[in-house]
């Protein structure tokens, strides 16, 4: 009798799962095989629906490519604003997320349009992705509609790819479309979608015309076409295992989908039915698995790694495998097949001539148990069944257990004679009968079938021979005891064969649970875990409890250098792995060594440890020249990625530890140099104005006394441009700066620059080259004009005695170059230049602390542009500034 009561965890879990999903808002995905099939306009068409039944509709993002019946039906929905972002020139208009939080507490239950959801945002954004922005967005209980093409999942980019021979680079993550409550799907057929491009209502002309001779080929959307309807195939069809799982149990296989399943038996035979069951799934595509049912019947040695071979054989043909414990072949089959809906079973045509009355074979024994399903049978050749070896191997003698179990059958036997005797004044006959019931009941359980079985012969001729008249003698003068030889026989190996399979039983569960209990072990263990020497540790010291081997895990330093990454062994190791091997395992990602199908004269085995984000290492496991059961190579994958995800954890740990001590260092720095920079200032003014109160006051300084008071006074301005330059870099960097940016012409900056500069440019020839044409720029006046004056400053510093200012228009941007013929920059420091604290000379006699260009790159960054330093070939320096153009208003006419 089975329990149909539910799990109690499993309620608990359900329970969890949906107060979860209640908080969470939903996302609905309306999903294409490519552009122009008619996504967005579903999308607006069925937010248009929601808005006239009542609901609140928003419009996040839309982008109508030009599309005039998307403009359409876009114009009368309501829209949030968008952020504008100046980006390599160009000012884009993002999606504000912000302004949709906000809308979203409003409008509880409102829906939020965002097309797109693999794109990627601007620079500057929250998050670098928009489903990332739709995961906030539905955490904070906002329900969010959207856009997918297929080639942007992340499992079909490289297929998409292979195909069309374009590669898309905006992905996401498959999970993201597995947890959407609800994808449309928006087809359309490849010839209608041509015919809509070449009217341009999928491109603009120009545009179709390229997309024609390259993604929109015919080939191409039939491909897309089909893998878009497979992944949703394949997504509702999770969705109605799920359902089935909850609502149905393991009830009745429903065959709406194509699957199958190899019965592996003990036989020499397995592979035939593997082999006809995977050419069968290729054929038709379908999913398959292969199963083999370990029995109460004991195994031979040759017949377990028969099984274990033809298991592995079918993982490497794309089968999943497993084992499972079971009294009976056929129901344990039937309940993995309800389980998985598989709907039919291959299974090898009876190989025995005869069989026991009443007991069907197993294809018959299937379809009584389950007749939803289809049984194929496989026929097998007739070599196969005369060479197959039989289950429990001779060796020419038993084997020392069975020994002590048929020794211990006839002592038992003996024992209870002698009891039986004693009692035989006490109780009749066939009482005394059951004493030896329950000494097979008693064998059974310590030895198995076989020695019970003989138990109950012995005990049937026991009884006979000492207690049924005549005594002593084999001959029965009672019919009536013939009945109850009969019984006491059928009883006792019928007994003996329950008690024997439920030990089989109970001792594959204490395995399972011994196994469980150790991965929690070693997990729990691995979560306190610090370093990586632990995690080393650990994972030898559960590999030698549960296998009784020796291990070691090799990763790469915490602080690799840009490279190819070197395994070392970890200390704690129990083995010397071959380095070659393992580095290949780790170079490739892929297992390796004993076992495998790479290198395998390596002794040991080599599993990647594969963690979410990357490879972080590998861990050896020494074979000895043992095959790797099914379940053991599964607790090896599951130990290996346990490791991987620690050691993964481990180093982010470090990771965050680093950059906290970087945010805290650079804080401190910035603390000071404005604190600093503020004590010196009053001190600095009241200097210079002293200075040149002593060039002013009678009486008149002497001449060597005026050169002492200009020399006073220009160290003066000279250390006060310098705590100047500090606080400005302290300011920058603690974003305290906000940009007063006016539509200004660039050569009135450069005008106010060079003015500020008389003194410091005297002397010098200085070239200035700008076009008249050169358009208006959105700019912080105060602020870039610093940028023009220490790079200005910076080239009088280093002995320049000319300098050039050039610029032009170029496309979206505009480029100002400062130049001069001093003697130029490093080679190969260029970038480094731009850092903090960086000097062309470290050790030179000029003046300075290497902030001047750190602080035009910041503010440079700030207005959205680049900047950057080279060595022309005619000589000298020259720093090139590029800006965004950007759109400036128009002039209004009077």
């Amino acid at each position: 009798m089975t329990d149909s009561r539910p799990d109690p965890d499993a309620l608990l879990a359900k329970v969890q799962r949906e107060e979860s999903a209640a908080k969470r808002g939903r996302l609905k995905i309306f999903f294409g095989a490519n552009a122009g099939v008619g996504k967005t306009f579903a999308m607006l068409a069925a937010a248009h629906s929601a808005q006239q039944q009542g609901r609140a509709v928003r419009v996040g993002v839309v982008e109508t490519h030009g599309r005039a019946d998307t403009e359409g039906i876009a114009r009368d929905l309501a829209a949030l604003p968008r952020r504008e972002i100046a980006h390599k020139g160009q000012t884009l208009r993002e999606f504000d997320l912000d302004a949709a939080l906000a809308w979203g507490a409003a409008e509880p239950g409102g829906v939020l349009l965002l097309d797109e959801l693999a794109h990627s945002n601007a620079p500057g954004s929250r998050h670098a992705k928009r489903w990332q922005d739709a995961q906030e967005l539905r955490e904070a209980g906002v329900e969010v509609w959207t856009t997918l093409n297929v080639q942007h999942l992340e499992s079909l980019n490289d297929v998409v790819g292979g195909i069309t021979g374009i590669r898309v680079w905006e992905t996401l993550p498959d999970k993201v479309f597995d947890e959407a409550d609800e994808v449309v799907v928006v087809d359309l057929p490849p010839d209608e979608l041509l015919q809509r491009m070449k009217e341009g209502k999928v491109y603009l002309p120009q545009q179709a015309e390229r997309a024609a001779k390259n993604f929109f080929r015919k080939g191409n959307l039939l491909a897309l076409r089909e893998l878009a309807l497979r992944r949703t195939a394949d997504r509702v069809d999770d969705q109605m295992q799920a359902w089935r799982r909850e609502h149905t149990g393991q009830g009745a296989v429903w065959p709406n989908r194509e699957s199958l399943l190899a019965c592996v038996g003990p036989g020499g035979n397995g592979d035939k039915v593997v082999r006809s069951a995977a050419r069968l799934a290729r054929q038709l595509d379908l999913e398959w698995h292969a199963v083999h049912v370990q029995t109460a019947r004991a195994l031979g040695e040759a017949a377990r790694q028969r099984v274990q071979r033809t298991l592995e054989l079918a993982q490497s043909l794309g089968a999943r495998t497993a084992v499972l414990s079971a009294p009976e072949v056929a129901p344990a089959l039937v309940g993995y097949a309800r389980k998985h809906n598989l709907v039919r079973l291959v299974v090898g045509r009876h190989e025995r001539a005869w069989r026991w009355p009443g007991r069907p074979a197993l294809a018959e024994s299937l379809t009584r148990l389950a007749d939803e399903v289809d049984v194929l049978q496989v026929a097998l050749p007739t070599v196969a069944r005369e060479r197959e070896a039989p289950v429990i191997e001779a060796r020419g003698v038993l084997a020392p257990q069975m020994l002590r179990g048929f020794a211990a059958a006839g002592l038992g036997v003996l024992l209870t004679t002698a009891l039986g005797l004693l009692l035989l004044g006490f109780m009749a006959a066939t009482n005394i009968a059951m004493l030896y019931l329950l000494t097979v009941v008693g064998v059974a359980l310590r030895f198995g079938r076989g020695p019970a079985a003989m138990a109950a012969l012995l005990g049937v001729g026991a009884f006979d021979f000492v207690f049924v008249e005549p005594r002593w003698s084999f001959a029965v003068g009672d019919a009536q005891y013939l009945v109850t030889f009969a019984v006491l026989l059928l009883v006792g190996l019928v007994v003996g064969q329950l008690a024997a399979g439920l030990q089989a039983q109970a001792q594959a569960a204490q395995e399972r649970e011994r196994r469980v209990r150790g991965l929690y072990a070693m997990s729990r263990d691995l979560g306190a875990a610090l370093v990586p020497d632990q995690v080393a540790e650990i994972a030898s010291r559960f590999l030698r409890a549960e296998f009784g081997v020796a291990a070691a895990v090799l990763a790469p330093p915490l602080a690799t250098s840009v490279g190819r990454e070197v395994l070392a062994v970890l200390p704690g190791a129990g083995i010397q792995p071959d380095m070659g091997v393992a580095q290949w395992a780790f170079d490739h990602g892929q297992p390796a060594g004993q076992g495998t199908d790479t290198l395998p004269a390596s002794p040991c085995l080599m599993l990647p440890l594969t963690a979410p984000m990357r490879l972080r290492g590998v861990l050896a496991v020494e074979g000895r020249g043992r095959r790797w059961s099914p379940e053991e190579r599964e607790l090896l994958d599951t130990c290996a990625a346990l490791l991987a995800i620690s050691l993964e954890r481990i180093h982010y740990i470090d990771v965050a530890q680093h950059s906290t001590l970087q945010i805290e260092s650079e804080r401190l720095r910035n603390s000071l140099l404005t604190a600093v920079s503020h004590d010196l200032r009053t001190p600095l003014a009241a200097l210079v104005g002293l200075a040149d109160a002593l060039r002013l006051a009678p009486p008149r300084l002497s001449d060597a006394q005026a050169e002492v008071a200009d020399a006073m006074r220009r160290s003066a301005l000279r250390m006060s441009a310098l705590v100047a330059n500090l606080l400005d870099m302290a300011r920058l960097q603690s974003g305290g700066v906000q940009l007063n940016r006016q539509w200004l012409p660039l050569q009135e900056v450069i005008g106010s620059a060079l003015a500020g500069l008389d003194e410091t440019l005297a002397g010098r020839d200085v070239a200035v080259e700008l076009p008249p044409e050169l358009p208006l720029l959105q700019l912080d006046a105060v602020l870039f004009e610093r940028v023009l004056v220490n790079l200005l400053e910076n080239a009088v510093k280093y002995g320049a005695r000319e300098v050039r200012i050039s610029a032009r228009a170029a496309g979206r941007q505009v480029e100002i170059d400062v130049g001069d013929n001093g003697p130029g920059f490093p080679p190969g420091r260029e970038a480094q230049l731009f850092d903090k604290f960086e000097r062309g000379d470290r050790e030179s006699a000029t003046p300075g602390v290497g902030l001047g260009l750190a602080i035009c790159k910041a503010i440079v960054e700030a207005h959205g542009g680049s900047i950057s330093a080279h060595n022309p070939p005619a000589g000298g320096a020259c720093v090139r500034v590029e800006l965004p153009v950007g759109s400036p208003p128009k002039e209004k006419l009077e």
